[in-house]
């Protein structure tokens, strides 16, 4: 069997590369401009193996019985990473994905292809523009995962996209985004403030280290309008080769104090991360 090799293309916001993991037979990572995108084992679509993605995927196992389908919304869509892995861990679930960059999904559906019963439906559109637009109630979870590069859109983080995300999860809904952002956290917790102004509950998941200040990472932003399941989160995020944190109640409202929810006339995208942050190799 001929060797996997690395597929590079110019798609429509950026230069997009296929690269195969050589300790993974059917595994690829997806970067374009150089930052990780995504990474996908086509053989056990379960396996996550960024940080963050298995964050998003500890809050997706807890939010309903396991193996219990869910009409799921992505916001961004890279390679298909969390809507393969919601397709495997909860058979039936009907899941749309919008992702901008057609070129993009065009690479992606063409080198990773989904498996014909996935229940995953691809839009290309801007993610706001669709999430205007979609029914009220018509989503059990939101998952937002949009990068401009490696920054998270402006237009995606103001107090009324987080009214039309509440407004088209149903009740019992669950709101999710990844996040990026280092100390003094001025971009964090303007989103903890906006969100917090919508939804009653909300957690925060990251390394310790990021929330100590001493590096730029990720963080797992999690919203709804009932409790989440934290003590379950803390045990799985606390056996992760990288262990997270669950902040939530007390501590999201210290990391909260001073900031103010974000009017869309004053939004403004993530912080760039620092050189090398999330490039590889």
């Amino acid at each position: 069997m001929d060797e996997p090799i690395p597929v590079t293309r110019d798609v429509d916001h950026g230069t997009a590369k296929l690269m195969p993991d050589v300790d993974r037979a059917r595994a690829w990572l997806l970067t374009v401009d150089g930052a990780p995108q995504s990474y996908v084992d086509l053989d056990a679509p379960e396996h996550l193996e960024f940080e963050y993605a298995r964050r998003l995927g500890h809050v997706l196992d807890t939010v309903a019985a396991p193996g219990v389908p869910m009409d799921v919304l992505h916001l961004g869509g890279g390679a298909l990473t969390l809507p393969r892995y919601l397709a495997a861990t909860r058979p039936g679930s009907r899941q749309d994905v919008v992702e901008a960059d057609r070129a993009l999904l065009d690479l992606v559906v063409e080198h990773l292809p989904l498996p014909p019963d996935a229940g995953i439906t691809l839009h290309t559109a801007d993610a706001r523009a669709w999430l205007e637009a979609a029914p009220a109630d018509s989503a059990d979870v939101l998952v937002a995962d949009v990068f401009g590069g490696s920054r998270v859109p402006a237009h995606l983080t103001s107090l009324a996209y987080a009214r039309e995300a509440a407004r088209v999860l149903r009740e019992g809904g669950v709101y999710l985004a990844n996040l990026a952002d280092a100390t003094p956290f001025t971009f964090l917790r303007s989103q903890l403030a906006t969100f917090a102004a919508v939804f009653e509950e909300l957690v925060l998941i990251a390394e310790p280290a990021v929330l100590r200040g001493r590096r730029f990472g990720n963080a797992v932003l999690a919203a709804a309008h009932h409790p989440l399941d934290t003590p379950t989160l803390a045990r799985l995020t606390a056996s992760d080769t990288f262990p997270a944190r669950v902040e939530h109640g007390p501590r999201i409202r210290e990391l909260t104090a001073g900031a103010h929810p974000v009017r869309d006339e004053e939004a403004v995208p993530s912080p760039e991360p620092p050189g090398g942050a999330f490039g590889v190799g």
